[in-house]
């Protein structure tokens, strides 16, 4: 029996003094998560375990005999440490739980342990006989149970904690150990208790809780335990796309997440310590070597910058297969204030990317291939409805010819056709050949106008027109258009119309079909006027397409030039304007923008660079 307080009781009052200062701090933190409740659960049940303890004693020395209800008290709180301990190990790992019946039924039992606790006088099952010393109290049948149960719940937090360390040795990890060791130590010294293995007042466990309070305090006071949640860190890391992998300055290889495992498990298994440096080396790794990455590494760290460089990987696999993947590498190097402590590399996977590219070329040059067809077939549908007239009279001017020639054939050797009779003959024949050659010159302008739009694309070569070229070309292509759709063009130019410029005509000639195009749609099928100026300054030839018809809405200009967009609904494929901005800039290096007002009408501004 206690007959005074020695040390160890005062050791037991500082413990209690720093588990209620830490269970204040927590509790006056502003913003608490599932971890911070959990933990405040576990620094009170202790305080309530070491308080019960020191009114155990102090009543035993001061009046000589121990009172049951503190014993209850510092019990109370040893049942539920345990459980508490386990559901801040399941929020380290979770970061948060849900309500279920799974965690229920894990308080049921020291919900029963606490009853049949606080009933023990009627029943005896959980101590016969109590004393402070434990070798020397006599424990009821069920406190075995309970104390199995206890160990179970603990050895099961430790697990989670334990587990997390050694998954993620070297982040937080004095974290997690100075955790472990904390809770690990004072139940240590429980168990050598109450397995008898060595002797000494009961309170010499929560005593033993002294050190980790203090254990504790270091972690989240110094380290921040309760504002990162290191297991859900890492979980985070492993749900990101993309690999990384974190070195030294040995380049061995510190940490990884699930995702860099996943991406090289065919080429590589990784390990932590391993020399990144020789696993490129054993791999033979085209696309990046062990000296190209101590370079760049090596820059990364003297300019204190992140280095990105695109790499295509390509390495057989143990497989016989090929692995062959496009990466952009992200070289970070860590600082801790001048002391380089490592670098993370990140690696981006965009060899999806690169295939989609491909496929949206290709679709991309079909589209434009489908539109540049259809313009052409648009084209080509009014050159043929021209093309009648000028048909048609050479049709009516061959048989003219063919009358001649009969009534000529029918002449020959006859008396009474003079020789002024062959000449009106002759006269008659060249009459039609001069009504036939200005349509034969009108058809050779238009088959060769559209020869040139059909072949538009497939020219590399730098070439130069003159203006007026373009505007024939334009009155060509648009005639028939404009005539369908009772639409008049007039061009007024304040420059010479020789002046050359530098490109392909026919690419331009597109750009102001489309324009005048939609010019034309702009009046829905009214009459209409549509006014083309030519105008220089300094920057070049500036073309000015204006017409007076409905407008364009704010929605659709902030739109055009930017995306495939069209006012026409399915009539309208959104391709023309797009294609034009892009032909004007990358072709000629000249640019497009328009102004236009709803129900004012719309200005196409063509500007096409003159080059020396």
């Amino acid at each position: 029996m206690v007959r005074s307080f020695d040390y160890t009781f005062y050791l037991l009052c500082l413990s209690t003094l720093l588990t209620l200062s830490l269970f204040v701090y927590i509790l006056r933190m502003k913003s608490k998560s599932q971890i911070h409740t959990t933990f405040l659960l576990t620094v009170f049940f202790i305080f309530i375990w070491s308080l019960g303890h020191i009114l155990e004693v102090s009543t035993t020395v001061i009046h000589g005999y121990t009172n049951m209800s503190f014993v209850y008290l510092y019990y109370s709180g040893l049942i539920f440490v345990p459980i508490s301990l386990l559901f801040t190990g399941l929020v380290f790992v979770k970061t948060q739980l849900s309500i279920t019946w799974y965690y229920i039924w894990l308080l049921v039992f020291p919900v029963i342990d606490f009853l049949l606790l606080i009933t023990n006088e009627y029943h005896g099952l959980y101590f016969v006989k109590y004393s402070i010393f434990g070798n020397e109290a006599q424990y009821g049948e069920f406190f075995i149970v309970h104390t199995i149960v206890q160990y179970i719940y603990i050895v099961t937090a430790l697990y989670y904690f334990i587990r997390f360390s050694i998954k993620n040795s070297g982040f937080f990890s004095k974290q997690s150990l100075l955790i472990i060791l904390g809770v690990l130590f004072p139940f240590v010294i429980n168990i050598l208790m109450t397995a008898n293995l060595i002797s000494g007042p009961m309170y010499f466990t929560p005593i033993s809780f002294t050190i980790t309070i203090f254990l504790f305090s270091f972690a989240i006071l110094r380290l921040d335990f309760l504002n990162i949640t290191p297991i859900a860190l890492q979980r985070i890391v492993d749900l990101i796309s993309d690999s990384f992998v974190i070195i030294n300055r040995k380049y061995e290889v510190i940490d990884y997440n699930q995702t860099f495992i996943n991406t090289f498990e065919e080429v590589y298994k990784v390990n932590r310590k391993d020399n990144l440096l020789d696993i490129l080396d054993n791999t033979k790794m085209v696309g990046i070597s062990s000296e190209n990455l101590f370079s760049i590494n090596k820059e990364a760290v003297e300019t204190r910058k992140t280095i990105s460089v695109e790499r295509n990987f390509v390495v057989k696999t143990e497989k016989g297969e090929v692995f062959n993947k496009y990466f952009v590498l992200e070289i970070t190097p860590i600082f801790n204030r001048d002391v380089c402590l490592g670098t993370i590399i990140l690696f981006k996977d965009i060899t999806q990317n690169k295939k989609d590219l491909e496929t949206i070329k290709a679709n991309q040059a079909i589209i434009m291939e489908q539109e540049r067809m259809a313009s052409l077939g648009h084209l080509i549908g009014g050159i043929a409805h021209n093309l009648k007239t000028p048909i048609m009279s050479i049709s009516g001017g061959i048989e003219g010819l063919k009358e001649l020639i009969a009534e000529y054939e029918s002449s020959i050797g006859d008396a009474e056709v003079s020789e002024e009779d062959h000449r009106e003959i002759a006269r008659d024949m060249d009459d039609w050949l001069e009504k036939m050659k200005p349509h034969c010159t009108y058809m050779s302008d238009i088959i060769s106008t559209v020869k040139g739009q059909a072949t538009q694309f497939n020219s590399s070569k730098t070439l130069s027109f003159r203006v007026d070229e373009l505007l024939k070309r334009v009155d060509l292509l648009m005639k028939h258009e404009l005539k369908r759709y009772h639409c008049a063009l007039h061009v007024e130019s304040s420059i010479d119309k020789g002046i050359k410029l530098v490109g392909e005509v026919s690419a331009l000639v597109q750009i102001f079909d489309n324009i005048i195009i939609n010019s034309i749609h702009a009046y829905d099928g009214k009459n209409g006027r549509i006014d083309l100026s030519i105008q220089e300054d300094e920057r070049g030839v500036i073309f000015a397409i204006r017409d007076y018809g409905k407008g364009m809405n704010p929605k659709v200009q902030s739109k055009l030039f930017k995306n495939m967009i069209t006012t026409k609904g399915k009539e309208g494929t959104g391709l023309g304007l797009y294609m034009s901005y892009a032909t004007v800039k990358g072709h000629f290096g000249g640019d497009l923008w328009f102004e236009s007002a709803e129900g004012e009408g719309t200005t196409f501004y063509v500007l096409i660079p003159r080059f020396a």
